[in-house]
């Protein structure tokens, strides 16, 4: 059953978007080689605390961190832990705050020193497939529309889509329908409406789509062990516009690629 959220409803995810957006932003100042990666979760959860907020993902599950740390090969759900990161890595960091009753989520990928033109490439392709993803996102499109512009643009470049995972509704829950998968077909899949709000997220790999989990029960790899990318808003549609609630800005003005 989807949740349609109220204007009321919508603004108050936006207010949790804004601290998750700015903890984004001082969790970016920090991504750097030699960094460990539970340094930047440590970052993550003493901001979001400090506002007034809850991270999303910490106990959600038995998750045990604020931050879905994934690098390299890992395409979602990797622990933030000891690593340090290295020249050429690509880490992509996922994070959610719940706060005054509802969650907001957002992902972003990042190339760690000299990454292979290839690899950057990804980064690339895989961030503007969401974007496109968004402008088909709009009140009388399906779902289906958001899937098939993300998997049409990347697959055009010789990338593949992740099947198994996918984006989702969220409001008071992480988790609510509709699903929203990278993939599919125009014109398939619930239709868009006012008031819902739903987390866009492709996940897009440079080998085989195909993924495998890890023994801890959260980690998601690539089969073939090559790199994969990472990119998500939570947007809600209206009748007359769609509107981005998280933001990337505090992330693209501390570090650049």
């Amino acid at each position: 059953m989807i949740h349609y959220k109220t204007s009321e409803e919508v603004e108050r995810i936006k207010e949790s978007a804004d601290i998750l957006g700015r903890a984004h932003g001082a969790i970016a100042k920090e991504v750097k080689e030699g960094v460990k990666t539970s340094f930047l979760d440590k970052i993550a959860e003493e901001f979001i605390r400090d506002h007034g907020a809850v991270p999303s993902f910490k106990g959600y599950n038995g998750f045990p961190s604020a931050l879905c740390i994934s690098v390299n090969e890992v395409v979602v759900h990797g622990f933030p832990s000891a690593y340090e990161l290295k020249d050429g890595d690509i880490i992509s960091i996922d994070c959610g705050v719940f706060h005054q009753g509802f969650h907001s989520d957002s992902a972003y990928t990042y190339p760690i020193g000299e990454v292979p033109p290839s690899v950057l490439a990804l980064l690339n392709a895989t961030k503007d497939s969401l974007y496109l993803g968004i402008e088909q996102a709009v009140f009388g499109n399906r779902i289906g529309d958001i899937g098939h512009a993300v998997q049409k643009f990347v697959e055009a470049k010789g990338y593949t889509v992740v099947r198994e995972l996918v984006g989702h509704g969220l409001g008071r829950n992480l988790h609510e329908s509709p699903e929203v998968p990278n993939y599919g077909k125009k014109g398939s899949g619930p239709l868009l409406k006012q008031g819902m709000v739903i987390a866009i997220e492709p996940m897009i790999n440079l080998g085989t789509r195909n993924i495998v989990q890890e023994k801890d029960g959260w980690t998601i790899r690539t089969a073939d062990r090559k790199p994969s990318a990472h990119y998500e808003h939570t947007i809600a549609i209206f009748e007359d516009r769609t509107e981005v609630l998280t933001t990337h800005k505090y992330i693209e003005e501390n570090f650049k690629f």
